[in-house]
């Protein structure tokens, strides 16, 4: 008997060591849509780290990559019904759960980085997350996907018009698809887990994203040119279930917190740090790198902010576009 007692003892030892059984008294389960590379997922190693550590191994921290739990609109529900604890999502498909939210979609919004993490981490970004709560959701900061830019397997992208009868993958946003097709795009919405199949298969020509993303996921492989027209700052959002949030004791909850603003902040240093990088990597990887006359693209997009006000005003025009102005005049 007590030799199968010490024999179940060093089992479970084991199992414990390598990860299998976890001794962990809560564990989060947190998804996004991009690969272990990604700055995403590094930023989440951080947070990762940092709760693990300051729980004392109490709160376990697990990280789900590549879409292993669904793609942003899956990982929101998830979020909702408690299946999934935590999830990086990218602003694209939260419109449909927080109207407001999709403010943060229009194009050529803020001036730099520092406009948008003061927006972000202000009042306003404050404002914006309050949404959330009532759908079942809590955002614990804003981190970052970075300013988007138009990769494609057709021609240099210089002005709008060079997008004409270009098929281009968008997020699932109105503001996104609107201000696509005010550049002249003809844009498709798709599931981020299916872009790189389209793009190979031909059935659509460009997508439009972070350097990060394009690198990480080998986008150089199946496009040719990359025209850096920084047309939307995509925020990303790290969320957390209310139910689950709600379910942790006071100290764990700081914990959370802490965690997720330390991290947010390292997350973003290493999307500045890909900006300055992954350009001459991707040149080396074959794609022709262009500039873009960006004014000719602020000005074909001017009117997705007055069509799109009342829809971002939840039905006030008006409120829609004192948000919009209290964004882009905000000083920062």
């Amino acid at each position: 008997m007590r030799k199968k007692l010490s024999v179940l003892l060093v089992v479970l030892f084991v199992l414990l060591s390598v990860g299998v059984v976890s001794a962990a008294e809560y564990t989060i389960k947190v998804g996004n849509t991009q690969p272990m590379g990604h700055i995403y997922n590094q930023g989440l190693l951080r947070f990762k780290e940092l709760v693990e550590d300051r729980s004392n191994g109490e709160i376990e921290v697990q990280i789900f990559p590549s879409s292993q739990l669904g793609d942003e609109r899956d990982l929101v529900e998830g979020l909702q019904l408690g299946t999934v604890q935590m999830a990086l999502s990218s602003t694209g498909p939260l419109g449909g759960f927080v109207t407001e939210i999709m403010v943060l979609d229009l194009p050529y919004l803020f001036k730099n980085r520092a406009h948008a993490y003061s927006v972000l981490d202000g009042e306003i970004g404050q404002e914006l997350s309050k949404g959330f709560v009532d759908a079942g959701i809590r955002n614990l900061g804003y981190w970052e996907n970075g300013w988007r830019n138009i990769t494609n397997s057709v021609r240099p992208i210089y002005e709008p018009e060079d997008l004409n009868g270009i098929k281009i993958r968008v997020m699932e946003s109105k503001l996104m698809l609107a201000s696509l097709e005010a550049m002249g795009a003809s844009p498709l919405p798709m599931a981020f887990s299916e872009v790189y199949t389209a793009l190979e298969q031909g059935t659509i020509d460009a997508q439009e994203n972070p350097l990060a993303v394009i690198y990480s996921n080998n986008f150089a492989e199946v496009q040719e040119y990359l025209s850096m027209t920084q047309h939307f700052y995509n925020p990303a959002l790290l969320l957390i279930s209310e139910s689950f949030y709600s379910s942790l004791p006071e100290d764990y909850k700081e914990i959370v917190r802490k965690s997720a603003s330390e991290a947010k902040e390292y997350e973003r240093y290493l999307s500045i740090l890909a900006d300055e990088r992954l350009l001459g990597k991707l040149q080396e990887e074959g794609m022709e790198v262009n500039s873009v006359d960006k004014d000719a693209f602020v000005e074909a997009t001017k009117s997705v902010y007055d069509e799109n006000a009342k829809m971002i005003g939840e039905g006030d025009k008006e409120a829609g576009l004192e948000l919009m102005n209290k964004i882009q005049n905000y000083d920062y």
